[in-house]
């Protein structure tokens, strides 16, 4: 499934993005304001260049000691940003986040601009149904099987069988 597919995907409110030179304070009121978790940095092209987040803000502003209204964006965000195109696999990212411990994904176009922010919460809730479908079936062919269902009655009979002869 593509991460453009998601019903959800074109309903997402247009993402949060700033520009390096902006202050860590700046973009901590708009984190804030719109409870989200990152903001994608940008050029003066809207192209992608790094990322701020939450981690950032902990490991790189407050374990170092820096003073938000004076630090830089720059000084703090992930340049070594991944970043999805709308028409790629959904379910391939989410393995990718998850394996790489990472929770923001800028989605971008053909030419680099940000156009979406996905986090990791998001891809989980929209396949979540698809996934309680999946468990429904695989529960449904494991019971219709025939035999198992016997064995498992067979099991509580004998059990209850058991129980009356040791006591």
């Amino acid at each position: 499934m593509r991460i453009k597919d998601q019903a959800e995907y074109k309903s997402k409110p247009k993402p949060v993005s700033l520009k390096a030179d902006n202050t860590v304070f700046e973009a901590v009121e708009i984190m804030t304001e719109k409870a989200i978790g990152a903001v994608g940095v940008v050029d003066n092209d809207n192209v992608v260049i790094g990322i701020m987040t939450e981690r950032d803000l902990m490991t790189r502003l407050l374990a170092g000691g820096k003073d938000p209204q004076k630090t830089k964006i720059s000084e703090i965000m992930t340049t070594e940003v991944r970043v999805a195109n709308e028409d790629d696999n959904l379910l391939e990212w989410l393995r990718i986040m998850s394996n790489e411990r990472f929770r923001h994904l800028p989605v971008v176009d053909e030419k680099g601009r940000i156009v979406n922010m996905m986090s990791q919460g998001d891809f989980v809730s929209y396949t979540w149904p698809e996934l309680m479908g999946r468990v429904k079936e695989t529960a449904k062919a494991s019971f219709n099987s025939g035999y198992q269902i016997f064995f498992i009655i067979g099991a509580l009979l004998l059990y209850a069988l058991l129980i009356q002869v040791l006591l």
